[in-house]
């Protein structure tokens, strides 16, 4: 019995994946519970076992929950899920770092917080404008947990601006690359099933669907920014529609961040309907994108150009 290479190597590939976010999940969880033992604030030194088991449940549910989805080949889920967990390490390790040094006693609330980092100057702000360009054209973070962090360290007005700024120039950047530098700079970046999914998914609906895309924080905007520079989008288009979508996604985010509050039920209660709200639209964006686009088109009478990859071949 010959083996088939290729499915071997297929199948090899998925548990490898599949070992490296349970290795990166045990990272948050080994960290987080380091960072919990210092009981460095009173809450936790009062509540440390609630704490405790509520982060382990949590990370094995995440983990649980990415394993579904890649298993059942839903990308886009469990690439947020992969990115999540990221985001969760480099937390994680923060909150140990201030935990175990002892700065996490000195800023008791989000004013301390603030007032820390503003004494970095604007060294701070150019620091996460550069982190927020590099979200888009290299970093797999979606923007909505920058956005998140922006406005814990800077306050919503201040975090809305910088994100805007490093977003709108990376998205430009990344719109840029697929136009002047074309497919296979852009293969190289994002990687080949990615860019080939997304771009058979706006094929045809480029103006519409993608502009719908960059409202939603689950899709990933980073790889649309490349797509959009392949597809048939003009520039004039591009630049007025990122500029829009994106002020409206990063102001939005920003202050719900800062008015909706975690630490209340009401709270948590809105927070888990934005959600599945945003989930939702984010299904039937992807599932009926056919007939939004149709339906749109048929109104406003806007016809079908090839896209630059269409040109090509």
């Amino acid at each position: 019995m010959k083996w088939d290479k290729k499915a071997v190597f297929a199948v090899l590939k998925d548990v490898a994946n599949i070992l490296l976010t349970i290795a990166l999940g045990a990272v948050a969880l080994l960290f987080g519970l380091l960072g919990l033992g210092y009981k460095s604030l009173p809450v936790i030194a009062n509540y440390y076992e609630i704490f405790v088991w509520t982060l382990a449940a949590l990370v094995f549910v995440v983990l649980v929950c990415y394993v579904i989805f890649f298993l059942m080949k839903k990308q886009a889920l469990y690439r947020l899920i992969f990115c999540g967990i990221i985001c969760a390490d480099i937390f994680a390790v923060i909150f140990y770092a201030i935990c175990a040094t002892g700065i996490i006693q000195k800023i008791n609330s989000i004013e301390a917080l603030r007032e820390m980092i503003s004494g970095f100057g604007s060294t701070a702000a150019i620091i996460f404008i550069v982190f927020s360009y590099l979200q888009v054209v290299i970093l797999p973070i979606p923007g909505s947990v920058t956005v998140a962090a922006g406005t814990a360290l800077f306050g919503p007005l201040l975090c809305s601006l910088y994100s805007f700024i490093g977003i709108l120039l990376g998205s430009i950047t990344a719109f840029a690359i697929g136009r002047l530098i074309g497919y296979k700079a852009v293969c190289w970046i994002v990687g080949k099933d990615d860019l080939d999914k997304w771009l058979n998914k706006i094929k045809g609906k480029d103006y519409l669907i993608l502009s719908l895309m960059f409202l939603l924080p689950m899709f990933p905007d980073d790889i649309l920014c490349f797509v959009a520079g392949l597809s048939s989008m003009t520039w004039p288009f591009f630049l007025i529609m990122i500029f829009v979508t994106r002020i409206i996604s990063c102001f939005t985010v920003s202050y719900s961040f800062d008015i909706i509050p975690f630490n209340t039920w009401w709270g948590i209660m809105i927070w888990i309907i934005i959600i599945a709200l945003v989930v939702l639209a984010f299904y039937l964006v992807c599932k009926y994108s056919d007939k939004i686009d149709a339906f749109i088109k048929s109104k406003f009478k806007i016809k079908h150009k090839k896209s630059k990859e269409e040109h090509n071949k």
